[in-house]
């Protein structure tokens, strides 16, 4: 199979408007004749739902969440990018298009991103519109901070809570279509599979998480907006439910899934503090704002934050503002990472583990008072204190990288459809529009972008081709039969009877993936890996213990379809970096380095989306390449220099 990302012809700043032109429509009569499933309702598929719902098409919204409200869109902290230029800094369209495609090391399709950029404009108005209450300069305009990767200030923000702000306005907007019958939502609903008849997504299969009925619901097309596979880490940074199920299953149905390996280590997370944690707490990158990252010039063992005030300036290295002077500690992500990885690894680090870098307040509260920064970062602070037990406006905070977010995700031509026709994937679903590193604060932005602003035009011109009366019922023999296979993959599962918890094997699967798929990867460890994951794959299905049944509330029988999913896409994640033997983004190859150790692209192999397509159970998946071309933004080394 080809691979066709259909970007249309022309300047890229007029691809949109053209395509948009282009695109077939449906009246507004003929959308109420029409059918759409959106599955997950975070940021992505509550903005997608809503805004069909309004245009007329009749919505079935499905979480496993008792809420739409539960979704982990709501965790995110900084804020959302928009090139809005109202600081007056030399921020536009084209430069925030620039830095996302240098901030993902050359990775992404540039035609998507200048589109994210171009409506990134839209979505503050939209969200201001429905109340977002965004922070504001004294005169009553929206205030922006800056964050990593970029030189202006573009980030719009409500304090430390931009993604619970954001996520109330899409949820009032679904809301509102639920009170006028036009969205069906169903909550505590799992999809297990989907649909496929004629080559076409038909519809979905799911299971209520608290009866555990299986159900069968048809449509005209399905919209996957269930967010990214970090959970594969087991340790991330990521809600515990958060999973790849639903995207997992779609794979399985004929849905490329591309750069699986692209997996974004966020720089300012708590560091570890033992064997009982479930999950990572984020600290949001605003903070490096006006926090300094240091660690001793000379390692000093176990230092704790309290010890560290006492060390005096010169003896500490700020090192991200020695290595990078233009960006100091405002460099991307992966930047921020691999580089407390570096002094950790030298024996730098701080903490009881050795695995943690200062990041402190002292000079900002110094410089502009306690309570500026309060206003700022208030609600971070007391998350920090009531975790860690220290004081940040009193000592230093202590930070790690951590796994957060994915650009790998189903494959999605310029409409947002994956290979598998009338099937779609948005937000952190699809393989994004952010290469092999996401820039911060662009996760809200590119989810708000795909649910109001792309898929209500990219649909219309799918749904307008095939016509609404082309619609399989959910009594079709597909709808059975896959019926029949999902109560077959559960009574499998609750029939092994084993000895260890499904827990134990996550747990064992996320220390593998961290510990060869990481951050730092060899060709000799991913080796390694793989044959470690099929072994523990092999076991999970001999010895893993799930007690109760599947007609009831079966948390432990959730996490395990969903650790299964897991583990097979852990598998193809070691594949595919493997097959990548070049270190871009955050994704750092042993054996491909600059002299100075950075990240070293191979742009004559390695400019393409990796796209595999699923050939069956334990069988090798084959690889398909979408070559990307940079025809407005120069490949060249990156540097933040």
């Amino acid at each position: 199979m080809k691979l066709d990302s259909k970007v249309p012809e022309g300047p890229i700043g007029e691809k949109w408007t053209r395509h948009k032109f282009n695109l077939k429509l449906v009246n507004p009569a003929n959308k109420r004749k029409y059918d759409v499933i959106v599955v997950g309702t975070g940021l992505a598929g509550a903005s997608a739902a809503a805004s069909l719902g309004e245009l007329g098409y009749n919505v079935k919204a499905f979480c496993f969440q008792d809420s739409p409200r539960r979704a982990h869109s709501i965790a995110a902290q900084g804020g959302i990018n928009a090139a809005k230029n109202y600081q007056n800094d030399g921020d536009s369209v084209y430069r925030l298009f620039y830095d996302t495609v240098k901030g993902g090391d050359y990775r992404a399709r540039e035609a998507n991103v200048h589109r994210l950029a171009e409506v990134s404009v839209n979505i503050i108005d939209q969200c201001v519109a429905q109340g977002v209450p965004f922070a504001r300069e004294y005169g009553g305009l929206l205030a922006n901070r800056s964050f990593g990767g970029a030189q202006v200030s573009r980030t719009f923000y409500a304090r430390g809570q931009t993604g619970q702000q954001l996520l109330l306005g899409a949820y009032s907007a679904l809301n509102r279509q639920i009170a006028n019958g036009k969205v069906k939502m169903y909550n505590r609903t799992e999809m297990l599979d989907v649909v496929v008849v004629d080559g076409k997504a038909r519809g979905i299969i799911t299971r209520d998480l608290v009866t555990g009925k299986i159900e069968a619901h048809s449509a005209h097309a399905v919209l996957l907006c269930t967010g990214g596979y970090g959970n594969v880490f087991y340790l991330s940074t990521n809600a515990k439910g958060s999973n790849v199920t639903a995207a997992w299953r779609a794979h399985k149905k004929g849905a490329f899934f591309g750069n699986p390996c692209f997996t974004q280590i966020h720089p300012t997370c708590i560091p570890v503090s033992g064997d009982h944690q479930s999950k990572l707490t984020l600290m949001s990158e605003s903070l490096r704002n006006d926090g300094r990252v240091w660690v001793p010039k000379t390692a000093i063992k176990g230092l704790k934050a309290k010890e560290a005030v006492a060390i005096k300036e010169e003896d500490r290295d700020y090192f991200l503002e020695r290595r990078y002077p233009s960006f100091g500690n405002l460099v991307p992500r992966d930047v921020a990472s691999r580089n407390a990885k570096y002094v950790c690894d030298e024996g730098r680090g701080v903490g009881s583990t050795g695995l943690a870098v200062f990041l402190d307040f002292a000079d900002a509260i110094k410089r502009d008072g306690r309570k500026v920064i309060e206003q700022k970062y208030g609600n971070l602070f007391d998350m920090y204190q009531q975790i860690t037990g220290d004081n940040p406006y009193e000592v230093p905070m202590m930070i790690f990288p951590a796994v957060h977010y994915t650009m790998g995700g189903l494959w999605v031509d310029y409409n947002l459809m994956t290979t598998v026709p009338g099937l779609y994937a948005l937000g952190e679903a699809n393989f994004s529009d952010h290469g092999a590193n996401r820039l911060g604060a662009s996760a809200l932005m590119q989810g708000l972008a795909d649910g109001y602003f792309v898929i209500p035009y990219t649909i219309g011109d799918y749904l307008a081709n095939i016509g609404w009366n082309d619609k399989v019922g959910a009594d079709h023999p597909a709808f059975k039969e896959s019926m029949d296979q999902v109560k077959a993959g559960v009574d499998r599962l609750l029939n092994i009877k084993g000895t260890k918890t499904v827990d134990e094997f996550h747990r064992k699967l996320g220390l593998i993936m961290w510990e060869y798929c990481g951050m730092s990867r060899s060709e000799q460890g991913l080796t390694k890996a793989k044959k470690m994951i099929q072994e523990l794959k092999a076991e999970f299905w001999r010895d893993v213990k799930i007690l109760g049944g599947s007609s009831e509330l079966n948390v432990e029988l959730e996490k395990a379809g969903r650790v299964a999913d897991f583990l097979e896409l852990g598998e193809l994640m070691v594949d595919d970096a493997l097959n990548r033997s070049e270190s871009c983004g955050g994704h750092f190859r042993e054996e491909s380095a600059t002299p100075d150790g950075e990240a070293m692209r191979k742009d004559d192999e390695f400019a393409y989306v990796a796209a595999w397509e699923y050939k069956g159970d334990n069988q090798p998946e084959a690889l398909h390449k979408e070559e990307l071309k940079f025809e407005n933004v120069k490949l060249t080394q990156r540097s933040y220099k």
